[in-house]
């Protein structure tokens, strides 16, 4: 479907408009990521083709965009409901009978008229998940398996993400941001029913951030790096003076997972 000129369609005067936030839940590995792109099964383009077909022309806005592969279990979006959409237990209903199975409506509110999801977000909360051994057919599209673990190693160094820091070595370029100045709150590494969960808890994170703050945790785990390497890597310094040419490869996408969204 070509979204172009659809959103023009939201000038009509519905009278009453009720703004709505929906907290959704997908798995990455069956959609192009989430913005919307031509040619391309995504995330916001199959939720928007069936708000269309339930008569809703609002554009729908998320609390930020995942990349091909990556997972969530706690993204949230918003769009504006015309008048004769009262029921909100009823559209979300409606809404998961026609999405795939891939992609669920969690929850559906009413919010204030100005909420916004990308602009009114406080704090972002990903998890990535690792497993140690071999690669397993029936988990790999949700986890990264590794063939030796060192959670106390890990432990130590993901500790060093926490504070405000420039993330110019952490982000994938050709991105539009002003600043690659970011906060992050909390870390934790934790072990869950035989699993590993990396957690980063943020004001917001760049472009494949994670993925590479991951990479860097792996390579220091299997002992290609040290945790002075990421400390190094974390005073942004040009790469021909820094005394390690670190060059970053992101962990891999199916790992990772959008968990939830802090308004407040």
């Amino acid at each position: 479907m070509d979204f172009n000129n659809l959103y023009d369609l939201q000038k009509k005067d519905y009278r009453e408009i009720l703004r709505v936030k929906a907290t959704i839940a997908y798995n990455g590995a069956k959609f192009y990521g989430s913005q919307i792109q031509e040619r391309e099964t995504t995330v916001n383009g199959t939720l928007q083709e069936v708000l269309f077909s339930l008569g809703i022309e609002s554009k729908i806005e998320a609390s930020g965009r995942t990349d091909r592969g990556v997972h969530a279990s706690g993204q949230v979006i918003h769009f504006d409901l015309p008048a004769f959409w009262k029921d909100l237990k009823k559209l979300k209903e409606m809404m998961n009978n026609k999405l795939p199975r891939s992609l669920h409506v969690k929850k559906i509110q009413s919010v204030r008229d100005d909420f916004h999801a990308r602009y009114s977000a406080k704090k972002r909360v990903y998890r990535y998940i690792l497993k140690e051994g071999e690669s397993n057919p029936f988990f790999d599209e949700f986890i990264t398996f590794v063939e030796k673990i060192d959670v106390q190693l890990l432990k130590t160094a993901i500790k060093e993400f926490e504070g405000t820091h420039d993330f110019c070595g952490f982000y994938k370029k050709g991105s539009d941001n002003k600043t690659t100045i970011r906060t992050i709150y909390k870390t934790r590494v934790y072990q869950h029913k035989g699993l590993i969960v990396l957690y980063f808890e943020a004001n917001g994170f760049l472009r494949s951030q994670i993925r590479l703050m991951v990479g860097m945790l792996l390579g220091i785990n299997s002992k290609k790096y040290k945790v002075e390497d990421l400390k190094e890597k974390l005073t942004c310094k040009p790469f021909l003076e820094s005394k390690q040419k670190i060059s970053l490869r992101p962990a891999p996408s199916n790992g990772l997972y959008l968990a939830k969204i802090f308004y407040s």
